[in-house]
């Protein structure tokens, strides 16, 4: 069930249910709660569950034309200040990720854990930013098709065939997002920071979930530094969009990382 309070004059809206450990959820790009509804009861059981629409999507509403992951941080510690929760395990999907590690950065202390769920510490690139400027521009006349492509290109092509019916609502769940909310997060993309300093030192528990056929995030890149620095990481088979592609798998990596967070 839905609930929402109140941040800078905006409705931010967020789910509590459980008892335990508080686990936040925090989807990616275009997404929304709903993309943890077949993973939240696999780990409510012995977990306090809260999820998070971040700014400009599903029903939380937009808040300016910048949604910074610090601004993003900032809503998340709203949510967990309403309910009065202290410590938490964060587990980011994509977007969420740089959410995650933005609130991390600003509220080390209420941290137990981070994972990175097809996610990564590394800011966008020259290429990549240009490639969401343009995004935003074709975002204003021709949204539908730009949102739809999007979409579909995040999983690999066996999964596009395979979760044809899960892509089709996925779709529906992302064309909801308005294109302020497209663009504001597209902005605060753009100007994010890289991470990787902060989260190779910080001392909470760390685990990352790749797929072997994302072409968003490295993994073989991400895997090597995972060794080096001797955090716990698991390769799963395909795209970016894992919690679809490679739903029973991640529900065994989360429910381990929060066991051991």
């Amino acid at each position: 069930m839905q609930k929402s309070i109140t941040f800078k004059n905006t409705n931010i809206s967020f789910s509590d249910e459980g008892k335990g450990t508080a686990v936040v959820l925090i989807h990616g790009f275009l997404e929304n709660s709903t993309m943890w509804n077949e993973i939240t009861p696999k780990i409510i059981k012995k977990n306090r569950v809260i999820t998070v629409d971040l700014l400009g999507h599903g029903k939380t509403d937009c808040l300016g034309y910048v949604h910074s992951m610090e601004l993003f941080a900032e809503t998340i510690e709203a949510v967990l200040h309403h309910l009065k929760i202290r410590k938490c395990i964060l587990i980011g999907h994509s977007l969420g990720g740089y959410a995650a590690l933005a609130f991390a950065k600003l509220f080390t202390k209420n941290v137990k854990g981070l994972c990175l769920l097809n996610s990564t510490f590394e800011q966008d690139d020259e290429e990549r930013k240009q490639l969401r400027k343009r995004a935003n521009k074709m975002a204003k006349t021709n949204y539908q098709n730009l949102v739809r492509m999007s979409f579909i290109n995040l999983f690999s092509e066996e999964s596009r065939t395979q979760f044809k019916d899960e892509i089709e609502l996925a779709i529906k769940e992302a064309l909801k997002t308005p294109v302020q909310g497209y663009i504001a997060a597209n902005e605060g993309m753009i100007l994010r920071k890289n991470y990787r300093d902060f989260y190779t030192n910080a001392t909470f528990k760390k685990a990352i979930i790749l797929g072997k056929k994302d072409w968003i995030i490295n993994a073989d890149e991400m895997i090597s530094y995972a060794e080096k620095n001797e955090i716990n990481y698991t390769l799963l088979s395909q795209g970016h969009m894992s919690h679809i592609e490679n739903k029973e798998e991640i529900i065994v990596a989360l429910k381990e990382f929060i066991k051991n967070a």
